[in-house]
């Protein structure tokens, strides 16, 4: 069961964290752009289907969002072995890295290999390596993984 949504409870406390998290990552932006590789993007960071010249309400970006999310988490957990003995935070973190990098990476990495070892501090340790895009290191994806590990490394430590 989704960690996020509750059925008939709406958005729990890592939902909240998790869109909060993620929105302030991503941004909002209501017109379709390019993103620092070129792929055109909308809304929090949303490329599936997008074209250049798409716009949308700030209503219909956080459904976008909240919709990507569920469907993120669904994948990110088939790839867990122990999805709910993963903490709060890490989990978040987990998630929000995969909303970025795609669930495919995700279940490919070694820092899902981690996870599913019950190795969670060598799994957020993992997500500083993955700031590039385009085969470049970019800083704003250099500043999102120190973000997501430190927030990580809290649920660990906590």
């Amino acid at each position: 069961m989704s960690r996020l949504k509750k059925a008939g409870v709406g958005i729990t406390v890592a939902g909240s964290l998790a869109i909060g998290l993620i929105g302030g990552f991503e941004g909002l932006r209501t017109k379709a752009y390019r993103d620092v590789v070129g792929v055109p993007t909308v809304c929090f960071g949303e490329t599936r289907g997008v074209k250049m010249g798409d716009a949308y309400t700030v209503d219909q970006c956080k459904t976008m969002l909240g919709d990507a999310l569920v469907e993120f988490e669904t994948g990110m957990r088939r790839c867990m072995v122990a999805p709910d003995a993963v903490p709060d935070k890490p989990y978040v973190a987990f998630l929000s890295f995969t909303y970025n990098v795609g669930i495919g990476a995700y279940c490919k990495s070694t820092l899902a290999r981690r996870v599913n070892t019950g190795d969670i501090r060598g799994a957020c340790n993992e997500l500083p390596k993955w700031n590039r895009a385009g085969g470049r290191i970019i800083r704003g994806l250099t500043t999102r993984r120190a973000e997501e590990r430190k927030l990580c490394l809290e649920g660990v430590l906590s």
